[in-house]
Parts: structure tokens; C-alpha cells; sequence
């Protein structure tokens, strides 16, 4: 499988999709490094997402700002999931309705920045698990971030205007997370999908089940985009869409192989082999995604141990960095 999936240069920055659509991109999409949107029609304009810190939302306002005059002020903000880094500059846009699944509300309400800015200052201490949390969160500055969280939730399918331009949201977590929601502008052909497309890199599924996440991305497929901008990751289009829902059942059907075998996820994880997949970035992540899917085989409900499961993700980031 070619690692080639993105089909607009993969450049920092504001991306121009047509028809009053825009992109805002992060490279290299690995932690953190998520992708933005922005909607507007006439006078009338749409969020969506905003991004990990304080800092980088606000560069990317000024961008929007200064090249599209109907981006002065943002009016709706839709935050397609949870993650700190789709929604931890919101207060820069506090007079917006925000708008979100009340799955993603009620998950957004147990993130924590400070949290994660005091494990930025104890991580020299931490040995290898601090030197993987630097790796994956060492760019980003948690500090002084005030929770915002959304103003009117859905459950569902939502429908509102930008301008005379429709949008429609779907709720279809939960999979990433438990309320991942895409955004489908029909006019111009385009999907913001958060979290469900990690394109070139490998995707986590903190929550499944994998057969949600599975249905998302042939939802997304069922609308025919013609341009699909990922949480993470270069600007797609179908082929995109495929190959992470072919990943998805790959890891989920070897996953199956070695639970009935008796293997444990941990052993499973460093098993599998990554096959068409070996180019892409984020590899660590498949201790998560196989804990998650050994949680659906056995019926546990419980949540995952996050502690545990970024320990494990620790030890195959070293060990591949080793080989």
C-alpha cells in the first residue's frame, strides 16, 4: 500500500478548498498535530475545531482573519471530538456558539490541561515514559488553558445553516472516542472527519467498538467527498477513507487470531505484524488499539488504563527506535 494518500501538497497552514471551505493543517499529523476547518458563506462562517494550545489556535485565527474577512469573528465553533488537541483553544472563541455531540461534552468535561502541564515539568523525572511524553507532547505549552466547553450539544444526526449552505453533522461514536462527529458541507463535497481518518499515520481507538468506527468511515464513503480533511494527517479522498478502514479490520481480525490463541495484549500488540502498514507513523498506538479491542472480545466495559496503556506504548516507541 502506498504511504501516498494525500492529494493537496501537505503544507502548514491555510488551504484553500474551494467554494468557501478551508483547511487548516498541522504536519507532520503525529501527536498533537491536528487539522482544523473553517466553513463560511457570505458574511456567515463555521469552526471547525480548534487546536492543542493557546498559541496555535490563536496563529491560526490570525491566518483565517487576515485572509478571509468573514473569519473576524467566528460564530460557530463545532468540536468533532473530545482530545485536547481538537478543542483546547475554544476560550479563544468563548463568544461563539459551540456546538458538539453530549457525548463529546460529557467526555470534554473530564480532559485536563493542567494535568497535562504538570507532566510536562515532571517529565525529566520520569525516565523513558517522560521521555515519550516529551516526544509526543513536548511541543505543545498546556499551561493557562481555560476549559470551554460546548454551549449546545446533539445526540444523533444535526442539521444547521452557513448562510444558505447547509451542514450536517453525524454523530457516530462511539469509536475514536465516544463522540466522534463528522462534518459533511454537501455543497462543496467535503467531510471533516476529526478523529476517525488518521491519514499515513496509525489511528488509536481509545473507545470502539471497531465496528462503529468500521460503519464511520463507510458513512463518510456513502456521501462521496470529494475532498476529505482528517484530524490528522494530508487532505484525502476515498482512498484515503479505505485504507483506514482497512487497517481497522486487519488489526481488528489479527487482534481476534491471537486472543483465541490465549495471547495477552501485550504480547498481541508486539506480535502483529504492521504488513501494508509499515510506513506509517505512530506504530506505538497499536497497544492501545489491541487493549481496546480485547476489552470488546471479553465484554469489559471498563475504561481503559491510561497510565498503563502509555507504559506499554513507552516500551515499542524505545524498542523500534532500538532496531
Amino acid at each position: 500500500m502506498s504511504r501516498q494518500l494525500g492529494t493537496r501538497p501537505y503544507d502548514r497552514g491555510l488551504t484553500d478548498l474551494g467554494g468557501g471551505s478551508w483547511a487548516w493543517l498541522q504536519p507532520d499529523g503525529s501527536w498533537g498535530w491536528s487539522n482544523a476547518g473553517l466553513i463560511t458563506d457570505g458574511e456567515s462562517n463555521l469552526l471547525v475545531d480548534t487546536l492543542f494550545d493557546l498559541e496555535l489556535t490563536g496563529e491560526m485565527l490570525t491566518a483565517m482573519r487576515a485572509s478571509i474577512p468573514s473569519a473576524r469573528r467566528i460564530e460557530r465553533l463545532v468540536n468533532t471530538h473530545a482530545n485536547g488537541d481538537h478543542c483546547n483553544g475554544n476560550e479563544l472563541v468563548a463568544n461563539a456558539e459551540i456546538i458538539a455531540s453530549a457525548a463529546c461534552a460529557e467526555e470534554m468535561a473530564h480532559e485536563n490541561p493542567a494535568a497535562m502541564a504538570a507532566m510536562k515539568r515532571q517529565a525529566s523525572e520520569l525516565g523513558d515514559l517522560g521521555e515519550f511524553f516529551l516526544h509526543c507532547f513536548g511541543a505543545f505549552n498546556f499551561e493557562g488553558i481555560t476549559q470551554t466547553p460546548p454551549t449546545r450539544t446533539f445526540e444523533g444526526d444535526f442539521e444547521l445553516t452557513v448562510g444558505s449552505k447547509t451542514v450536517q453533522l453525524y454523530q457516530v461514536g462511539p469509536a475514536h472516542t465516544r463522540g466522534d462527529t463528522l462534518v459533511h458541507v454537501p455543497d462543496d463535497r467535503i467531510v471533516y472527519t476529526g478523529d476517525i481518518l488518521f491519514i499515513e499515520g496509525h489511528p488509536i481507538m481509545w473507545a470502539g467498538p471497531v465496528g462503529n468506527w468500521i460503519d464511520a468511515c463507510e458513512r463518510i464513503l456513502a456521501l462521496s467527498p470529494a475532498q476529505v480533511v482528517p484530524g490528522h494527517g494530508p487532505i484525502t479522498d476515498a482512498r484515503g477513507v479505505r485504507a483506514v478502514r482497512d487497517y481497522l479490520g486487519y488489526i481488528r481480525d489479527e487482534a481476534r487470531a491471537r486472543y483465541e490463541a490465549g495471547m495477552s495484549a501485550s504480547e498481541a500488540a508486539r506480535d502483529i505484524h504492521f504488513a501494508d502498514y509499515e510506513s506509517w507513523g505512530d506504530a506505538e498506538r497499536i497497544a492501545v488499539n489491541v487493549a481496546t479491542l480485547y476489552r470488546e472480545f471479553s465484554g469489559d466495559q471498563r475504561a481503559p488504563n491510561v497510565p498503563e496503556l502509555f507504559g506499554l506504548m513507552t516500551e515499542l516507541w524505545k524498542e523500534r527506535r532500538r532496531r
